[in-house]
């Protein structure tokens, strides 16, 4: 792939998975992002077990290893006045520096806005947060499941009615890697300002700024009329349109249409479910009446689907051209050739513990994915970074003697 950000420095004073993420991106696009970790214990994230992904399956945390790839690191404690001078010479090298520190430890720290522009004007001081950087709750931390998913409105939109509880997230990091790509979005832009201004700005991102970008329809929606009763989202028994809903096939997979211009579509389908029968039915002429008779509709729909299994829809629907697609697994999507073809998913070697397929930024330049490299162990780039920096080996023995560095 173009190493579209080669030459780019990132200085990454990050933990958990939002802001990382958009870090690993960056680096993955060809920037050289330099991770600072606690010399001790290192990012938490490296420490988090997600779910049912047990560590052992790849001899680390898995979590740690899709937001930590492509980044070297170093062991700095950035509470000690010797570590923070390591920093803050790193600072002077850098074209971006990058943080999700909230607003009192920057300042006790002295890794503010002010900070580091007093110490390199020239650097993009980049932001994540929980719920933005202004209002009475900017000083509040949180985590993508209560920040994006839940205040963002989510999981009360895709909760059933009648349900005892919210519906969870569908997976870990389902708000912190979509924002992390948002904020690496927004310091290219910020990187390509400052190249025609020579200004460099502040960026920031939130986890709640990113659910309500993706929810702004309803959001908007509910604004306009005044309440949440917007009929999202429709009920499969009885849709807007039954040309986009899910159905049953007779071996228990499901087909989800999506035909928005069903009045286009309709002869194809009915012709490729042997139902010529029903483009001329009075019930279903038009859009309107599909609509008003949508059970019905639904029923008949249904009711062939579930005739024959998955195997004969997919052949069959190949044959007209209205969108639709299987309902497919996460194990499915890992296997989907497709997705191997354009490079979303690349085999990335494990320290020598053998290789796991990794996602890649779906985001490409001269139609090429981008390179992942594997994450490196905490600190493990500390000494050759200071090296870079002009730190003798004495100087490093000294800061490692005092805990500074790892």
């Amino acid at each position: 792939m173009t190493a579209v950000l080669e030459g780019i420095r990132i200085l990454e004073v990050a933990q958990w998975a939002f802001v990382p993420s958009a870090a690993a991106v960056l680096g993955s696009w060809g920037a050289e992002v330099i991770k600072v970790e606690h010399p001790r214990h290192g990012d938490p994230v490296r420490s988090l077990v997600s779910g049912a992904i047990p560590a052992e399956a790849v001899g680390k945390p898995l979590m740690h290893e899709v937001v930590g790839h492509s980044k070297r690191s170093i062991g700095i404690d950035v509470n000690s006045a010797d570590g923070l001078e390591v920093l803050l010479r790193l600072v002077d090298g850098c074209d971006v520096f990058l943080t999700n520190f909230l607003p009192e430890a920057r300042q006790r720290i002295g890794i503010d806005v002010e900070d580091i522009k007093a110490r390199n004007p020239r650097a993009i001081y980049a932001r994540g947060s929980a719920l933005g950087p202004r209002g009475p709750e900017s000083d509040r931390g949180g985590f993508d499941m209560v920040s994006h998913w839940y205040r963002g409105s989510i999981a009360q939109a895709v909760t059933p009615a009648g349900l005892a509880h919210p519906l969870r997230m569908p997976a870990p990091g389902f708000g912190d890697l979509p924002s992390g790509l948002m904020l690496a979005g927004g310091i290219c832009a910020a990187l390509a300002y400052r190249e025609r201004t020579g200004e460099a700005v502040v960026v920031d991102m939130s986890l709640l700024g990113g659910a309500i970008w993706s929810m702004q329809s309803l959001i908007v929606g509910a604004g306009v009329v005044g309440t949440d009763d917007l009929g999202w989202p429709p009920s499969a028994d009885h849709p807007q349109n039954p040309l986009a809903n899910t159905y049953q096939t007779s071996d228990g997979r499901f087909i989800a249409i999506n035909m928005l211009e069903s009045q286009r579509h309709w002869p194809g389908v009915c012709h490729v479910l042997g139902r010529d029968d029903l483009v001329e039915d009075a019930r279903f002429r038009d859009a309107e009446a599909r609509k008003q008779n949508a059970v019905d509709c639904v029923t008949e729909l249904a009711g062939e689907f579930a005739r024959h299994p998955l195997a004969h829809w997919t052949a069959v629907l190949a044959t007209q051209d209205g969108p639709w697609d299987v309902v497919r697994s996460p194990l499915e999507v890992h296997d989907d050739p497709q997705a191997w073809e354009n490079g979303y998913l690349q085999e990335v070697e494990q320290n020598h513990q053998g290789s796991i397929a990794l996602v890649t930024s779906p985001v490409q330049f001269d139609e090429q994915p981008a390179a992942i490299r594997p994450s490196e162990e905490a600190g493990a780039s500390t000494e050759l970074i200071l090296l870079d920096l002009g730190y003798t080996w004495d100087e490093i023995t000294q800061l490692k003697a005092t805990g500074a560095i790892s």
